[in-house]
């Protein structure tokens, strides 16, 4: 047990033990108050010593500590903070971070219900005063261990695992949006949006926030790509958000770099049968193989009768049946949305693409690894008679994704 203090800081306690494996608990609970205190009065150390170890011996040396201490640890210093979330001690030292699909519902003001696919069971991510309060059931979008939230008259961008938050002020005091993305990079993110013109309220732009800068971007010509009631979010593939429109069937893209948009395909040829009608059309992509998936239904007379998933080929430019959602699970699927497939909306989550409705509390995926289809069960803590507001989320903790 030892003190380390920097010069103007208040010293930390550290306590040493033998478990350096992290659990689910040990974030989902985790606040600043509950840091590990010390047990007798320790000595300080001379911030000269320990100021100049090598950066090799000290990153062996924090490597020890308990998960919840070395979170507290970066608060010591800027050098220990760029230590702690540089990528070789990030990739050297595996935390065994679990992953959940997250689910907010109208009920969810002070906490989220997670599903741990791995363990098929449930726990619980409790918010922030701040953000319960000023934020409610407003979760908007998540990524990389980051969650987007909205208030009044701004965005908040939370990261639960080191319990760090920013709030980003709209760019006017009007701002009425829509379809809001949080894309993130090894060391920013991008929120991308459509808002309503100030002058006029027939027409959008597109505006994006780039995390660098810490400045919005406002781009025209939105109208003649996306209609006015266009309910599914964009999906991030090779530096542009995809949309995909079913009637009449289309492919669009815009580039986050320049706001430019892009159509990629113009009809359906060559993906649905030209004798069937196309009831819904969904994006997904696998960001660490980079690749881009579509999730639809094919039918007649407005009615689904079959879900198929395609792989895109970016080699070729196009798209390759890979799978079709066995008939008896479709019936299934198709009935609790009762055939309203504007409340279909799909996800990616580790190796699975899930299949969500808004008024349905349960997820349909597809495990591409093993080329099988589940149920997640339904949470235990929703209540019984609650039927609509279902919005899930795939939520993947990191310690170095900064707001």
């Amino acid at each position: 047990m030892f003190r380390l203090r920097a010069h103007g800081k208040k010293p930390i306690t550290i306590t040493t033990t033998t478990t350096t494996t992290a659990t689910a608990s040990d974030f989902l609970y985790w606040s600043p108050e509950s840091s590990p205190k010390a047990l007798s009065s320790p000595s300080d150390m001379d911030p000269t010593i320990w100021s100049n170890i090598p950066n090799h011996l000290l990153e062996h040396i924090i490597s020890f500590l308990p998960f919840k201490t070395l979170i507290s640890f970066r608060s010591i210093s800027r050098h220990l903070r760029s230590l702690i979330l540089s990528p070789s001690f990030l990739s050297d030292h595996s935390f065994s971070l679990p992953s959940f699909l997250l689910l907010s519902h109208p009920q969810s003001h002070n906490s989220f219900p997670l599903f741990n696919p791995n363990l098929i069971s449930w726990c619980t991510l409790p918010l922030p005063r701040t953000l319960s309060l000023t934020c409610s059931s407003s979760l908007l979008s998540s990524s990389h261990g980051l969650l987007c939230f909205s208030s009044v008259s701004s965005l908040s961008i939370f990261n639960p695992l080191t319990r760090s938050s920013r709030s980003i002020k709209f760019p006017c005091h009007s701002f009425p949006f829509e379809l809001l993305s949080l894309v993130t990079s090894p060391d920013s993110y991008k929120i991308f949006t459509l808002c309503s013109s100030s002058s006029s309220s027939s027409s959008r732009s597109v505006c994006l926030y780039d995390s660098i800068d810490r400045t919005w971007r406002k781009y025209g010509g939105v109208d003649q790509i996306l209609p006015r009631g266009f309910n599914q979010d964009g999906v991030f593939y090779n530096g542009s958000l995809y949309f995909a429109r079913s009637e009449p069937f289309i492919i669009v893209n815009v580039d986050l770099h320049d706001g430019k948009w892009t159509t990629t395909s113009t009809t359906g040829d060559g993906v649905f049968p030209a004798d069937h009608h196309i009831t819904f059309a969904r994006l997904v992509c696998d960001q660490e193989r980079k690749i881009l998936y579509m999730v639809g239904g094919i039918g007649s007379n407005g009615i689904c009768r079959s879900i198929k998933i395609w792989e895109f080929k970016q080699e070729t430019e196009t798209w390759v049946e890979t799978e079709t959602l066995p008939d008896i699970v479709c019936r299934k699927f198709t009935s609790v949305c009762y055939h309203n497939y504007e409340h279909v909306y799909c996800l990616w989550h580790k190796e699975m693409i899930c299949v969500c409705c808004y008024n349905w509390p349960e997820i349909l995926f597809f495990h591409v690894g093993r080329r099988t289809w589940h149920w997640v069960p339904k949470c235990p803590s929703l209540p019984e008679k609650w039927s609509c507001g279902f919005r899930w989320f795939s939520f993947v903790p990191s310690l170095s994704a900064s707001v």
